[in-house]
C-alpha cells in the first residue's frame, strides 16, 4: 500500500479506511491533500480486493475545512482551479462504484462536510459539528455543497446553513438529515466497521447498481428514474451472484458470492 504525507490507507477484510491526517490543522484541506485524496480513492476504485471504503479524520476533526492560509492570497483564476480540484474530487467519491461510508469523528466543517456530503452514509460521533461557515470568510462553498446539500436536506436548510454560517451539534444534524446516525464517540469506528462488514456480505453487483440508480434517478425524472431501475434489475438477473443469492435463501445457507 502506498504511503501518503497527508493521509493514511488502510486495507483488512476487503474495507479500507481512508484517515486524513493532517491533526496539527484539524486535517484542513490543501492542494496536496485533495491530490492525494484524489489519488487514493481512484486507486481503492481500481482496488478488486476493496468492497467498501471508510473516510475519517485523526484527531478532534474529521475535516475542519479548506486550508484558508493557502487560499487567502489566491487570484480568481487561482480559485477556480482549486475550486475544480476539489469538485474532482468529490466527485470521484460520490461516482465510486464502492459504498463509501463517512465516519466523522469530530469538526466537519467547510470542505469537510462537502467531503461527507459525497459520501454514501454518513455515521457521526457525538462530539461531530457540521456547518458551512464560508460566508464569514466573503465567499460560499466551492466543492459542491450548496448543490449536495440542497438535494440531501432542502434548499431551505441549506441557505439557512450558508447564510448564516451557523455550527450544529450532531443532534441538530440527524435532525436535519445531515447524518443517518449518532453514535457514542468511542463506539464510532466499531459501528461503522460493522456496517462495511455487513456491506461485504451482499451481493456486490446489487450494491453497486443499487448505489448507481440512486445517485443518478435524482437528476433525471421520476419515471426514467424508475426505468433506470427497471434496467438495473435486469441485468442483476442475469448474473451467477443473482442464482447464488437465490439458491442460498431457498437452501437456508449463506451465499457465497463470486462478484459475477
Amino acid at each position: 500500500m502506498k504511503e501518503y504525507k497527508t493521509l493514511t490507507v488502510k486495507t483488512e477484510d476487503a474495507i479500507a479506511t481512508l484517515t486524513f491526517n493532517r491533526p496539527e490543522v484539524l486535517n484542513a484541506l490543501s492542494t496536496e491533500v485533495i491530490t492525494e485524496a484524489l489519488e487514493a480513492v481512484t486507486g481503492l476504485e481500481a482496488d478488486p480486493a476493496v468492497k467498501v471504503v471508510i473516510l475519517t479524520g485523526t484527531g478532534r476533526a474529521f475535516v475542519a475545512g479548506a486550508d484558508i492560509a493557502e487560499m487567502q492570497n489566491k487570484t480568481p483564476e487561482e480559485a477556480r482551479a482549486y475550486s475544480q480540484l476539489g469538485h474532482r474530487l468529490m466527485q470521484t467519491i460520490q461516482d465510486l462504484e464502492k459504498p463509501v461510508i463517512a465516519a466523522i469523528n469530530g469538526f466537519c466543517l467547510g470542505g469537510g462536510m462537502e467531503v461527507a456530503l459525497a459520501c454514501d452514509i454518513r455515521l457521526a460521533s457525538e462530539k461531530a459539528q457540521f456547518g458551512l461557515p464560508e460566508t464569514i470568510l466573503g465567499i460560499i462553498p466551492g466543492w459542491g455543497a450548496t448543490q449536495r446539500a440542497a438535494r440531501l436536506i432542502g434548499p431551505a436548510l441549506t441557505k439557512e446553513l450558508v447564510f448564516t454560517g451557523e455550527i450544529i451539534n450532531a443532534a441538530r444534524g440527524l435532525e436535519m438529515g445531515i447524518v443517518n446516525r449518532v453514535l457514542p464517540h468511542s463506539c464510532l469506528m466499531h459501528f461503522t466497521l460493522n456496517m462495511a462488514r455487513t456491506i461485504c456480505k451482499q451481493g456486490q453487483i446489487a450494491v453497486k447498481y443499487a448505489k448507481k440508480v440512486v445517485n443518478e434517478g435524482l437528476d433525471v425524472t421520476l419515471p426514467d428514474a424508475c426505468q433506470m431501475e427497471i434496467d438495473a434489475f435486469v441485468t442483476c438477473f442475469d448474473t451467477d451472484d443473482r442464482k447464488e443469492g437465490m439458491s442460498a435463501f431457498l437452501e437456508k445457507r449463506a451465499p457465497k458470492f463470486k462478484n459475477q
